[in-house]
């Protein structure tokens, strides 16, 4: 693998969806192509410190979306045509993240969830020029 994986079990946001978000966005970058072999479920919970179980589960995911194709006993692969979707579930994983970690400090600040939700929403409405109504 071209590039290196980090997760980070503090940031509040699943281990598994880490490493989901960081191979999808690789493969959108090119730096994993298509054909090309994942390290092992093995290698990769050694060379990360997680439980074998949270990269199987990473894998699944990868591959239930057909990002990865698993063939038993030679490993995981990109897919051939993972690069067509990847793109989008990379841009919509890293805002998911970003809008996780931003709704978590505001829990941790003290914004309850309807707070939260209408800067949400008023946020969406001046980023994207809807003229959405905040409830009041």
């Amino acid at each position: 693998m071209s590039f290196r994986l980090n997760v980070d079990p503090r940031s509040g946001y699943p281990i598994y969806l880490q490493i989901v978000a960081q191979i999808e966005r690789a493969i959108a970058l090119g730096l994993l192509r298509p054909g090309e072999q994942l390290p092992t479920v093995k290698q990769l919970a050694s060379e990360l410190l997680v439980n074998p179980s949270t990269i199987s589960r990473a894998m699944r995911e990868l591959e239930y979306h057909r990002v990865i194709v698993s063939h038993a006993g030679r490993g995981s692969f990109v897919a051939e045509n993972a690069t067509v979707s990847v793109a989008t579930n990379a841009a919509t994983s890293t805002v998911a993240t970003s809008l996780g970690a931003a709704l978590r400090e505001a829990r941790e600040l003290g914004v309850d969830a309807e707070t939260a939700r209408e800067l949400v929403e008023r946020t969406l409405a001046s980023v994207y020029g809807e003229q959405k109504a905040v409830n009041s």
